[in-house]
C-alpha cells in the first residue's frame, strides 16, 4: 500500500476514533448525571471499537465496491461501534431516548431488534448516529452505530456468536433451534426482572402509586 493511502486510511480511523470518544462521553455524562439525581445508573458496559482497514475492505469487496477511503465513508455506516449493555430492556430505550434528544446527534437509522428480533432469536437496538468531530481545520460529520441490549441480550448475542463460527453456515438445525428457544427464554427473563425492578421501585417508595392515581 501507498504511503499515501496509508496516511488516508490513517486520518479517516482516527476521524472515527474521535467520533468514537465523543459518543462514549456523551453516554458516560449522562450515566453519572443520572446515578447522581436518580441514585440509579442505566449502563451496566460500553465497549467500543473501530473496523480494521481490513474489514473494511473485504466489506466494500463484498458490497461489489472499490477499496477507497470515499467508499468506506459512503457504504459503511458501522466502522465505529459502540456497545451499552442496560440492566433492563426499558434502560435500552431510555438511553437511546437521551442521546437521539442531543442538539448535536443526528439519528440516521433505527432497527428494532428487541421489538421484532431477527429470524436467529437475536435481540438488540441498532442506532446509526452522525456527530460533529472539531478538527483545526475543518468539521467532519461522521456515523457511529451505537448497540443498545440488556445483560441477558448481550449474553446470548456473545455465546451465539462463539457456537456461529464454530460451525459458519453449517450450523446443525437443532443447535439454531435451541439458541432461538433460549432467545425466547431470556427475553422472557428480562420481562420478569424488569417486572421484579418496577414492583421493588413501587414498594420502596410507596406514595408514588397514590401520586399517579
Amino acid at each position: 500500500m501507498e504511503k499515501k493511502m496509508v496516511m488516508e486510511w490513517a486520518r479517516l480511523l482516527m476521524n472515527y476514533k474521535f467520533a468514537l470518544d465523543e459518543v462514549e462521553t456523551k453516554l458516560t455524562i449522562l450515566n453519572e448525571e443520572l446515578q447522581f439525581v436518580q441514585h440509579y445508573n442505566p449502563i451496566e458496559h460500553l465497549k467500543t471499537r473501530i473496523k480494521t482497514p481490513e474489514s473494511i475492505s473485504e466489506k466494500l469487496l463484498r458490497k461489489g465496491l472499490e477499496v477507497t477511503t470515499a467508499n468506506a465513508i459512503a457504504h459503511i455506516r458501522d466502522i465505529a461501534g459502540v456497545r451499552v449493555t442496560c440492566s433492563f430492556s426499558a434502560d435500552v430505550y431510555h438511553v437511546y431516548e437521551m442521546i437521539s434528544r442531543q442538539s448535536d446527534v443526528q439519528v440516521l437509522e433505527v432497527k428494532d431488534y428487541i421489538q421484532n428480533p431477527k429470524p436467529n432469536g437475536y435481540q438488540s437496538l441498532h442506532v446509526i448516529i452522525q456527530i460533529p468531530v472539531f478538527l483545526s481545520d475543518r468539521i467532519e460529520h461522521v456515523n457511529v452505530e451505537i448497540q443498545l441490549r440488556t445483560v441477558a441480550m448481550d449474553f446470548w448475542a456473545s455465546l451465539e456468536h462463539k457456537i456461529y463460527y464454530q460451525f459458519h453456515e453449517d450450523m446443525p438445525e437443532s443447535i439454531r433451534e435451541q439458541l432461538k428457544d433460549t432467545a425466547h427464554m431470556i427475553a422472557s427473563l428480562d420481562q420478569r426482572m424488569m417486572g421484579l425492578n418496577e414492583e421493588v421501585k413501587r414498594l420502596a417508595n410507596p406514595l408514588s402509586g397514590l401520586l399517579r392515581s
